[in-house]
């Protein structure tokens, strides 16, 4: 009788064990429990030549679930997904703007190489920018082999135009000196409330130096915090122009993933003019700082602002190709920002995705500010590649 009840126990443990490995909730983060194999290759822009790190690369199952890595600073990847036929997704930033996808057929216990002539990073995104006086950006932005249109300081007063970019970079010295012979944008109610508009329905901009006019107003530089208003209150952020020519030396990279990307966190920033703006106060919790100097912030970024009052106006190229940006929660608990086409939409929704980035707004675009900017004599060092990042991540 004993024997024949360990036979019966026994028999139940083995029927749990198979009801377990049948089980549908296979999950990326135990590949023992699905046939993988591994996929690698080595990120590129668009050029061919300019390797990218800090790119998110994934694939989706037939249950949606996601297999994630990240391209090393020089470039490389590898990912152990499940066999089959399937699509390979790298993106920066959050998707919207540069991507591209791979059709792959993954084997099992096998590794699939993806050509670099594959893996080069498209650009989705209109990206557009106001010449600048002592700063290029278009110059790094074709480096890469991207392309950017030139629009004038009197077109941000027009919506329509703007409207149709999902990036804006605002070059320092390109506040419509001489454009408009004033010392705009100072305080001009129609280029704040356009640029309020177009970042809380999803638009990026940039600006460095001077062009921090552009986010809290002012004239030729801004002198003070508390004169003017721009679309973003000083309690937010404010400057002075009191930054002196020279280099900083031992700056450090804060921001984990940007540094990760880059391949170091420190470097030497040259600055090369007087009367750089310093930024004097920020709010932490609007602002996270990505390059610093001890306690000082250098760069910054956020996804935070949206302004409740300014009209729901679709802007640049997203809505026009049926992508769309979630926060995808792993099973281990992280969450990963990743855009997808809006045909899987439902499925990731049942699973408890939701629309939007995993931080910040919704809907709302983000903001960069930094402090240096490409040195218009050319000599950027590594502040070179921390714009690249910049371009490639708003």
């Amino acid at each position: 009788m004993r024997q024949k009840y360990l036979f019966i126990m026994l028999c139940g443990l083995l029927l749990l064990v198979n009801c377990k490995g049948s089980d549908d909730s296979i999950t990326p983060e135990d590949p023992k429990t699905v046939s993988t194999g591994q996929v690698e290759g080595k990120v590129f822009a668009k050029n061919g030549t300019k390797p990218i790190g800090g790119a998110i690369v994934f694939t989706i199952d037939n249950k949606n679930q996601v297999y994630h890595t990240y391209s090393n600073a020089d470039g490389t990847f590898s990912l152990t997904t499940p066999e089959g036929n399937t699509t390979l997704h790298i993106q920066t930033g959050n998707g919207l703007n540069f991507r591209t996808e791979v059709p792959i057929t993954v084997k099992k216990n096998e590794t699939t190489t993806v050509a670099g002539t594959d893996s080069k990073l498209n650009q989705v995104a209109k990206i557009a920018y106001i010449k600048g006086s002592f700063d290029k950006i278009e110059d790094i932005i074709a480096s890469l082999g991207y392309t950017a249109t030139e629009i004038s300081y009197h077109d941000l007063k027009n919506f329509n135009t703007i409207s149709q970019y999902d990036i804006i970079f605002l070059n320092c010295g390109s506040r419509g000196f001489a454009q408009t012979g004033t010392s705009a944008p100072g305080n001009d109610l129609d280029v704040f409330s356009n640029l309020s508009t177009f970042v809380t329905n999803g638009g990026s901009i940039y600006s460095s130096d001077w062009a921090a006019a552009y986010l809290v107003g002012g004239g030729m530089n801004v002198d003070y915090c508390g004169m003017y208003g721009g679309f973003i209150d000083d309690t937010l952020i404010c400057f002075k122009n009191i930054g002196n020519a020279g280099i900083y030396t031992n700056c450090n990279v804060s921001n984990t993933a940007l540094a990760a990307a880059l391949g170091f966190n420190t470097l030497d920033i040259d600055y090369d003019m007087s009367s750089w703006e310093k930024i004097q106060n920020y709010d932490p919790t609007f602002w996270e700082v990505m390059v610093q100097k001890g306690n000082e912030p250098l760069m910054v970024r956020t996804n935070h602002y949206t302004n409740k009052t300014d009209p729901k106006i679709p802007v640049g190229t997203s809505l026009n190709n049926n992508h769309m940006t979630i926060c995808h929660h792993t099973p281990n608990g992280n969450n990963i920002t990743i855009t997808i086409n809006q045909n899987a939409w439902s499925a990731h929704q049942a699973h408890g995705d939701y629309v939007g980035s995993c931080t910040g707004s919704t809907s709302s675009g983000n903001i960069y500010y930094t402090t240096f900017h490409n040195h218009a004599s050319g000599n950027i060092g590594k502040t070179g590649p921390i714009l690249e990042y910049v371009i490639l991540n708003l």
